[in-house]
């Protein structure tokens, strides 16, 4: 099953067209569920991919702690790993089909309130090579709602500096088109300057937007480092996550009476009930206020 999980890998890859961080923890779901039945690295039969051996999976999660969107998570591997086999003719049946999904709770995004998310970015006027390129980087994520993996992905000659637009490459491999906003804009201009790669003539490059010290692409785990350090202050001891500054742009387009569909499209979301979320967040906000204001709430 060890060569199987390769192939389904690969299938999810090129046919389905997968981000690598998916492809990374479907890996490491079903090689979790194939270490506990024949050891970690051995081979296990076909015949041995069985509910049975899924159930003790599962329990394994739960008693380990696992929140249950991990648990979620490894579930829709293994259904799809599953599937894969079936159709390969591997397995009669799928073992995972009855499986039972967990509940997992509603949360509402963490959005960062406005004013101060502006004094951060503002604040990082500085013109030193970390400032420049961390406050690029913030406004950036922060204009067009990028995620995380979109914007370290970014290439120079994805920006159209005179439309003031820029192509993302989203999940699934899907591209759209987004406005960057003046004050991202002009940092990342500021920013690519500095460093003697101005915006003019970019092309069609696949030159990286953002770079380390050592001229090489930044890595998503650099990036939360920044988001940590600059903006931590700003979400009150609460923590901070990129995807944090996705959650803002959403919101504070929906409060300021941007229509639902047109956030959808920008945050490339497939369904509208992706971004439907951010509508509770507004009425939460509404109640507040209006619990606060009304002399007879």
């Amino acid at each position: 099953m060890r060569e199987v999980l390769e192939q389904f890998l690969t299938e999810l890859a090129a046919q389905r067209r997968a981000s690598p961080l998916t492809v990374a923890a479907y890996r490491r779901d079903v090689a979790r569920a194939l270490d506990l039945a024949a050891g970690p690295g051995r081979p296990l039969p076909p015949g041995q991919w069985t509910r049975e051996l899924l159930e003790r999976a599962l329990h394994d999660l739960w008693r380990s702690g696992h929140a249950a969107s991990s648990v979620a998570r490894s579930l829709a591997a293994w259904r799809s790993f599953s599937r894969f086999c079936v159709r390969r003719g591997l397995i009669a049946l799928d073992p995972a089909s009855a499986l039972p999904t967990p509940r997992l709770p509603r949360t509402l995004p963490r959005t960062l309130p406005v004013r101060e998310l502006g004094v951060a970015l503002d604040g990082l006027d500085r013109d030193d090579p970390a400032s420049l390129r961390d406050r690029a980087l913030l406004e950036l994520a922060y204009s067009s709602g990028l995620r995380l993996a979109e914007l370290v992905g970014l290439n120079r000659g994805d920006i159209d500096r005179p439309g003031r637009l820029m192509r993302v490459r989203g999940k699934g491999r899907r591209e759209r088109i987004v406005p960057v906003g003046a004050h991202a804009l002009g940092a990342l201009e500021r920013y690519l300057a500095a460093g003697g790669r101005p915006l003019e003539g970019a092309g069609t490059g696949a030159e990286p937007v953002f770079v380390n010290a050592k001229g090489t692409r930044l890595s998503g785990r650099t990036v939360q480092r920044v988001v940590s350090r600059r903006l931590g202050h700003v979400a009150r001891g609460l923590g901070v996550t990129p995807h944090a500054l996705r959650h803002s742009f959403a919101s504070h387009l929906l409060d300021r009476g941007a229509d639902l569909r047109a956030i959808q499209e920008l945050l490339g979301h497939r369904s509208l009930n992706s971004t439907q979320v951010y509508t509770h967040v507004s009425r939460s906000r509404l109640r507040k206020a209006y619990s606060q204001a009304h002399p007879r709430a």
